[in-house]
């Protein structure tokens, strides 16, 4: 489905992933995931990627799909007009108001990658479940908590104590 390269793209697409997974029987805890994956990609696609064609930024249009295979395998694809960066998961500081997207992706998803076009055009493609007939499937794993988590400072390397005056020291 083509979708605007904006943020109103992405909510109509999520609306129509939900209703076509669960008329096709996919339990809420797969169909949760696959939402989840299909916003962030949206989303990326739309702050770091290009519209497809010749449209300008905020402009046009990006393609999204979704299907779930003879044998169960459910995926997601994003695809926009490429950008000047290539996805990759990032470490952002704990502050950081961004950059988890695609370490959430890798928390919930089976697989995930990068397929680029001759075009230009770069397709984030994600396996969100290899069998959605699973009974178990689409339960967060044990150590989903643990692959999203910030590193954490080592009880060795402490922080010195600064007070708010310290921040204009090199002001004088």
């Amino acid at each position: 489905m083509a979708v605007s390269h904006g943020p109103a793209g992405v909510g109509e697409a999520r609306h129509r992933m939900r209703d076509q997974l669960r008329t096709g029987g996919v339990s809420e805890a797969v169909i949760d995931d696959a939402v989840l994956i299909l916003s962030e990609l949206l989303s990326n696609a739309c702050k770091h990627g290009r519209p497809l064609g010749d449209a300008l930024a905020g402009d046009g249009d990006v393609r999204c799909a979704w299907r779930v295979d003879t044998g169960g395998r459910l995926t997601v694809e994003v695809t926009d007009g490429g950008g000047p960066t290539r996805p990759a998961p990032a470490t952002p500081s704990v502050t950081a108001r961004g950059g988890r997207g695609l370490n959430i992706i890798t928390a919930l998803a089976d697989d995930w990658g990068v397929r680029d076009d001759t075009r230009g055009e770069v397709t984030v493609w994600v396996v969100v479940q290899d069998d959605v007939d699973d009974p178990d499937a689409g339960h967060r794993r044990d150590d989903f908590a643990t692959r999203v988590t910030a590193p954490t400072v080592s009880q060795g390397s402490a922080i010195p104590r600064l007070e708010f005056a310290d921040a204009f020291d090199d002001l004088d």
